[in-house]
């Protein structure tokens, strides 16, 4: 009976400790890993001079809707005021979300909008540019290979900000600076 006895309260320990340390490390591990990857990216889509956010390169177009670029002759102008509107929201996002993240400011709603972007940029990576006839782009669970560009390796930063959407920001964050009751 005393070997359960303590093998509780060493597990109640650990879990009101991991409750502060896992979103703190998820921020950590997203910080290294990702927020380059994604600030890089979002520079790709901004087009000329101090406001090329408002107009993006041709780049952020070709990135997102290879197809219609493509079909369009490469001529953004050809292109329509919703897929303007989506490269502008998809390169603002890549900037804002991953620095909401890492600053631990609204946590949640941005690690929940990071996954969404997560599943669209996969989405496009295998059907708007063809990545599902190369092989090994897509993988497969449970195949003993674990570098597959979206099954793998996609599903490791969705398990980071699905800890940041379930747990919060942990204790070193913006909302738990300006948000008292946040976890």
């Amino acid at each position: 009976m005393l070997l359960p006895a303590v093998f509780d309260r060493i597990a109640m320990k650990l879990s009101r400790f991991g409750d502060q340390l896992l979103p703190f490390l998820a921020r950590l591990v997203f910080a290294g890993v990702l927020l380059g990857y994604f600030w890089k990216s979002g520079t790709t889509k901004l087009g000329d001079g101090i406001f090329g956010i408002f107009s993006p390169s041709s780049g952020g177009y070709v990135q997102i809707f290879p197809r219609a670029m493509e079909a369009a002759g490469y001529d953004i102008s050809q292109l329509s005021f919703f897929h303007w509107a989506v490269v502008f929201g998809g390169t603002v996002a890549e900037f804002i979300l991953p620095l909401l993240i890492v600053i631990g400011l609204l946590t949640r709603l941005a690690a929940f909008g990071m996954i969404g972007f997560v599943i669209v940029q996969s989405l496009t990576d295998l059907y708007g540019h063809g990545g599902i006839a190369h092989e090994g782009t897509l993988g497969a669970w449970f195949d003993r290979v674990p570098d597959a560009l979206i099954l793998d390796q996609r599903a490791f930063w969705v398990l980071c900000l699905t800890i940041l959407v379930v747990k919060g920001a942990g204790a070193f964050s913006a909302d738990r600076f300006l948000f008292k009751n946040a976890p």
